[in-house]
């Protein structure tokens, strides 16, 4: 089914983070294959070999030779790739075309020229067969990051392809979305489908995963079937960089540091209520920081915790109630001396309230001069 042979690649430009060496491995139709490692390792990299975003469209030095179905990737035009391999990406907002979810579900089919009629069977059949009935005409951009996980999934999905490429396909998702992702991934494999991990979390695809390849500092280090893995111990697994394969074993850490001595409040919310569109999403929330706390806000897929995490910060606004600042009831318009908020797709965006500016980075390669300069004179609370 897939066949990748002597293959190597370095990203043009970078250091040995994310290349691969000699890269040699056959996939058969209907395996689920899981690529672990810690990261960096160059789990995507041979992800993106599969479905030719190496080299189309990442720059470097590529050698050897990947194969669908006996066919050389290089000479198979994209769209007909495409057809044959879906990819669901690490942060599916990279992926999405569409702002509403019915487009985005059907539009890898309405591109592969699908008539309109058929369009609607397959959207209906997916939201079905993944039970997202309830994501069905949704704003993409206002939903969680393990909502648009679900949904870049579906879209693979509507097209049936019989390669799945999924980069770290939990990583957004709490425990109940994971669940789920294991009864999509047990639906595929009952299709006969060929599927192709990246993953840390590895609990879930135990009794599901047929081989696990092994990758360190760009090679292949090890492959071996699951049984293997209940056969290491807990030190061996975290030498080599895994996480645990049963959560029975997982335990909470001690801390190692002394809980923080709060002297003085400097981030308090009193009866915040926050909205979208006039519709109601988090209410009457009150909390205080203080100065050296670390504070965790948990909760499930579409909770509303990001959306917290903005409105302190200044990018959403609807709300009422008040936030302090060292007591001080601060306006809508007025930008707190100093946030850093990061989200799950890797963006950054810093607040200054001296020089009136805000900055996003999206992604660790932002080389702006002005998001440097910006950064470099941001005063952390």
């Amino acid at each position: 089914m897939i066949q990748i042979k002597d293959t190597s690649f370095r990203y043009a430009g970078e250091s040995v983070n994310g290349s691969v060496e000699q890269i040699s491995l056959d996939i058969k139709k209907g395996e689920c294959v899981v690529f672990c490692g810690r990261s960096g390792c160059g789990k995507t990299t041979i992800m993106r070999l599969i479905n030719r975003l190496i080299p189309g469209h990442f720059a470097g030095a590529f050698q050897g030779e990947v194969r669908v179905n006996q066919e050389d990737t290089f000479d198979m035009p994209m769209y007909q790739l495409a057809e044959r391999v879906g990819s669901v990406f690490q942060n599916p907002r990279t992926q999405f075309f569409q702002t509403d979810t019915d487009s985005e579900i059907v539009f890898g089919c309405e591109n592969c020229g699908m008539p309109q009629e058929q369009l609607e069977i397959r959207r209906l059949h997916t939201l079905k067969e993944l039970k997202l009935e309830a994501l069905a005409g949704r704003n993409i951009f206002e939903m969680s990051g393990g909502e648009k996980q679900k949904i870049a999934f579906a879209s693979v999905y509507a097209m049936n392809p019989a390669i799945y490429l999924l980069d770290e396909p939990s990583s957004n998702l709490d425990i109940e979305s994971v669940n789920e992702l294991r009864a999509y991934l047990e639906i595929l494999k009952e299709q006969g489908k060929t599927i192709v991990l990246t993953e840390h979390r590895l609990y879930y695809l135990m009794g599901l995963a047929d081989r696990i390849v092994y990758i360190e500092e760009g090679r292949i280090q090890q492959i071996f079937l699951t049984k293997y893995l209940y056969e290491m111990s807990q030190e061996q697994r975290r030498e080599m960089g895994l996480r645990a394969i049963d959560l029975e074993q997982v335990h909470v850490m001690r801390a190692r540091v002394k809980p923080a001595k709060v002297e003085r409040t400097l981030l308090e919310a009193k009866e915040v209520s926050i909205y979208r569109k006039k519709r109601k999403l988090l209410e009457k929330i009150n909390f205080v920081a203080g100065k050296g706390e670390v504070i965790a806000i948990t909760g499930t897929n579409g909770s509303g915790k990001t959306t917290l995490l903005r409105t302190i910060c200044g990018l959403h606004s609807e709300y009422d109630g008040d936030f302090l600042r060292e007591g001080v009831v601060q306006k809508k318009q007025t930008k707190i001396e100093a946030f850093l908020y990061g989200n799950a797709g890797c963006e950054l965006s810093a607040f200054c309230r001296k020089c009136g500016s805000r900055v996003q980075i999206r992604f660790k390669t932002s080389t702006k001069k002005e998001d440097r300069r910006y950064l470099a004179n941001v005063k952390f609370i």
